[in-house]
């Protein structure tokens, strides 16, 4: 039965077109996602969920009030037809010793880079993530001093997550070096989430 993985911070539900995503979204659950803001120089920007406790769902795609940026949108957002759950994140409560004791099991994560954006009524936030290349195992996130996205937005309950993957055995490894865990089986990878909504059972993939 999936669960909800230890030390979740949020999921990534990346878009090729953020407007139309958020309108489906609405009218499948009767829940309407929060501008979130944008990633200045990146060419995106997000709407927000809350999935219960400190967790959210983050809507991310192109942002039309923005120059096409120098490189890629992260997240593949260039090279999707449609939209999909492209990775998730864990906020480990120290995430350089975290860092540090992924190494140390042979889990490579990279750095924890800083990044911020400012939410509409001008709040400025700042965190520091590793790079969030894999669908199925999770980039590192930390908050630091600012305040937790999912404070005050509208929700939704997440009841659980599982994913496939080519290497179940070896993603299980991965997983457990950092601290975390999930339902997996083999095939292509694929993350999926289900989620309680007014509206009934969403499956997000």
């Amino acid at each position: 039965m999936a669960t909800v993985p230890a030390l979740l911070d949020h999921l990534v539900h990346a878009t090729p077109d953020l407007a139309s995503t958020v309108a489906e979204f609405t009218r499948r659950t009767g829940v309407a996602p929060a501008p979130g803001g944008a990633h200045v120089g990146l060419g995106t920007r997000n709407y927000l969920v809350g999935l219960g406790g400190r967790r959210y769902l983050e809507i991310v795609g192109p942002d039309p009030e923005q120059p096409e940026p120098a490189g890629p949108r992260p997240f593949g957002v260039d090279d999707l037809s449609a939209p999909r759950l492209a990775t998730w994140a864990i906020c480990p409560p120290d995430p350089d010793a975290a860092v540090a004791a992924a190494r140390s099991a042979g889990v490579a994560t990279g750095p924890l880079r800083g990044m911020s954006r400012r939410r509409p009524d001008g709040t400025l936030l700042e965190w520091r993530l590793t790079a969030g290349e894999s669908v199925v195992v999770p980039f590192l996130i930390d908050w630091g001093v600012t305040g937790h996205p999912s404070a005050g937005l509208p929700s939704v309950s997440l009841l659980g997550m599982s994913a496939s993957t080519t290497d179940p055995d070896e993603t299980r490894r991965h997983l457990a070096a950092l601290g975390t865990g999930l339902d997996l089986t083999e095939g292509p990878d694929r993350l999926v989430a289900r989620i309680d909504t007014p509206a009934g059972v969403l499956e997000l993939s």
